[in-house]
């Protein structure tokens, strides 16, 4: 029988189809069943639309057949099947699609979901067999057609037998090589495992049969002996749990889901189930996890959820579908309205992708934020896995999603020695109270024993307790909230003094100017100022930088990279009312060397308020012991 050739390029396109289009050979098996899906589909609209058509839906299903001997993968429908003439353009014309036309002659009449749209899905078999050979018989008529092609050469057609309306596509297995491994795809587990990854929710089953053992009859109790038989099994669950309405759906169902889908046997935090109608319409099943994975914070975690259309999974790890600060969600979406390349495992229109990936962070910005204030014990325990990841997402990019995340942020309060949002801090502030207090450190019991803290305190503000690396970055990317702004309490204006306070200290800076001056010549290669200040409560000095840097950023810097040596200039501040500043200043007029050793003193003891190394601490040792005898 004479071949016919391709009506297209067809040596040089079906070689780029096969080859480059397609960039895993295990896609062919998720094509194939795609299109017979689609056949039933077609089927069951034609069947509603014509009287005289009468179907068994009992009996539309998909069905893998494996020949191991020959090397032959067999996957068969009892769809609407296909006429010669049908054959001829819709297999011998590469790029030509039967499921988008009958889709476009339906779309005024009915909204139909049709998988294949672009008509080279077929072809992807080619990448795995030497030769494939279709059988179909249109619903309604006596004969059926064989279509046989070794993807090369044309094709052939002729008149074949087949009982039943529907489509046999009989793939011959290419012979195993050193690289590859073809005759893998006829392993019960291989098959198993490509139809749970990419067609677990094509809504017809997918039956296989499959080998199992049982007990002999006869054999005695003490002995048993076991013989294996074949047995058809339904390798798809059919219906996405995301498909099914939310108030049939159990608790422990979707856990179960997540156990198996994500492999996280922890309990989820949070299960967000949501569709959305509009110009792109999209179901969603999200998880908000409980612990994170032990590889959340390197570099080999890959966030991102599972994209479906329809039902037939296009990638397993969408990464635009989720903003870096939920980076820690795992789920999966669905939709019909995706715009899909050719080879469907990339999306043609990044819109439809922003639309979904924007909806989608609205409703988890909401569902935490809900949580955060009906569940507070449960939002507190997923905060502890994730905190550094929403602080993270609000200093990224300068901000730019500062507004999705700073609701949901929680920091230690000093006045009421637990974790609040910035709300909760907002609605509690003092009557007069202007600024958002903070200071950074590792060390929350440290902080609150900062000199500023304890004024702060006893003037009946909160000071914000951080400990965590990025939260010396949270408060500048922020700047303000509920129109106040933030000020680091251990390096910026307190902003207490009234103006007769600060005149007070005016003045008694000029009393006591030869005192700073000394104190500064005493130390000058530790300071590069000295100045009073009255925001020091009970405590003699404090040390400051000279803007710009502050030591929690310096010591950030110096993690990073260490050889970074651009430290923050240092100001020593003096409490003038202290017995140990005063005793200082009695000790410049009869024993300067005393003087300058207490000078040394409070230096080294404003560096350890300020949580900052001691360069010789066994010189402030004998510095110490020296002043006690």
């Amino acid at each position: 029988m004479a071949k016919k050739q391709f009506k297209a390029e067809s040596k040089r396109l079906l070689d780029l189809m096969i080859n480059s289009i397609y960039t895993h050979q295990e896609i062919f098996l998720r094509e194939i069943i795609s299109n017979a899906s689609d056949a039933m589909d077609k089927l069951a609209y034609t069947a509603l639309t014509d009287d005289k058509i009468a179907i068994d839906r009992e009996q539309l299903c998909i069905t893998i057949t494996r020949a191991k001997d020959g090397g032959i993968l067999t996957v068969s429908d009892r769809g609407i099947g296909m006429t010669k003439e049908e054959m001829e353009e819709n297999l011998g014309t590469i790029c030509k699609s039967g499921s988008l036309g009958f889709k476009q002659q339906m779309e005024e009449t009915a909204d139909i979901d049709i998988i294949g749209q672009f008509g080279v899905g077929f072809y992807a078999a080619f990448m795995v067999a030497s030769s494939v050979t279709v059988i179909s018989k249109k619903y309604g008529q006596d004969k059926a057609y064989k279509w046989v092609s070794d993807g090369a050469d044309g094709y052939t057609i002729e008149e074949a037998e087949r009982e039943f309306p529907g489509t046999d596509v009989i793939m011959t297995l290419k012979k195993d090589t050193e690289d590859e491994k073809y005759s893998r795809f006829l392993e019960e587990y291989e098959i198993r495992s490509l139809v749970k990854k990419y067609s677990d929710y094509i809504r017809y089953p997918i039956r296989m049969e499959v080998s199992k053992s049982r007990l002999k009859e006869g054999c005695p109790e003490d002995k048993p002996e076991y013989e294996s038989y074949m047995e058809e099994d339904t390798l798809n669950s059919m219906v996405p749990i995301w498909q099914r309405n939310k108030k049939d759906v159990t608790e422990e169902e979707y856990h179960s889901f997540y156990r198996e889908k994500f492999f996280d046997y922890n309990k989820p935090a949070k299960v967000i189930s949501f569709s959305a109608e509009g110009n792109v319409s999209f179901k969603a099943l999200l998880y908000i996890p409980s612990k994170a994975p032990y590889d959340y914070y390197s570099k080999d975690f890959k966030r991102g959820l599972q994209l479906y259309s329809s039902g037939v999974m296009i990638m397993e790890s969408c990464e635009d579908l989720l903003p870096e600060h939920f980076s820690f969600v795992r789920g999966v979406v669905d939709s019909q309205d995706l715009s899909l390349n050719i080879s469907r495992e990339m999306l043609q229109h990044d819109r439809q992708l922003k639309i979904i990936a924007k909806g989608i962070e609205k409703k988890i910005k909401s569902e935490l934020a809900a949580m955060l204030e009906n569940d507070r014990e449960g939002y507190e325990a997923f905060y502890a896995a994730f905190a550094r990841q929403l602080k993270y997402g609000a200093v990224a990019q300068y901000g730019a999603h500062k507004d999705a995340t700073q609701d949901l942020l929680l920091f230690y309060s000093n006045k009421e020695k637990k974790l609040i949002s910035l709300k909760e801090y907002a609605d509690a502030m003092a009557e007069g109270q202007e600024k958002i207090y903070y200071v950074s450190g590792e060390s929350a019991e440290r902080l609150a024993k900062l000199p500023q803290v304890q004024t702060l305190t006893a003037k009946g503000y909160d000071v914000l307790l951080c400990t965590d690396e990025v939260d010396e970055f949270v408060p500048q990317t922020l700047m303000t909230y509920a129109e106040k702004s933030f000020c680091n309490a251990a390096t910026e204006d307190l902003g207490l003094q009234s103006d007769e306070e600060k005149e007070q200290i005016k003045q008694k800076t000029e009393e006591l100017q030869s005192l700073l001056t000394f104190v500064k010549d005493s130390l000058t290669e530790e300071i590069t100022e000295v100045r009073l200040s009255g925001e020091l409560g009970d405590m003699p000095v404090c040390m400051v930088p000279a803007g710009g840097m502050s030591f929690e950023m310096e010591k950030y810097m110096k993690r990073m990279n260490p050889e970074f040596n651009f430290p923050s200039q240092r100001i020593l501040e003096l409490n003038p009312e202290h017995p140990a500043v005063q005793a200082m200043e009695k000790a410049m007029v009869g024993n300067t060397e005393k003087a300058k050793d207490y000078a040394k003193l409070l230096c080294c003891q404003a560096k350890l308020l300020a949580d900052l190394p001691l360069e010789d601490p066994a010189e402030y040792t004998a510095l110490v012991c020296k002043l006690m005898q």
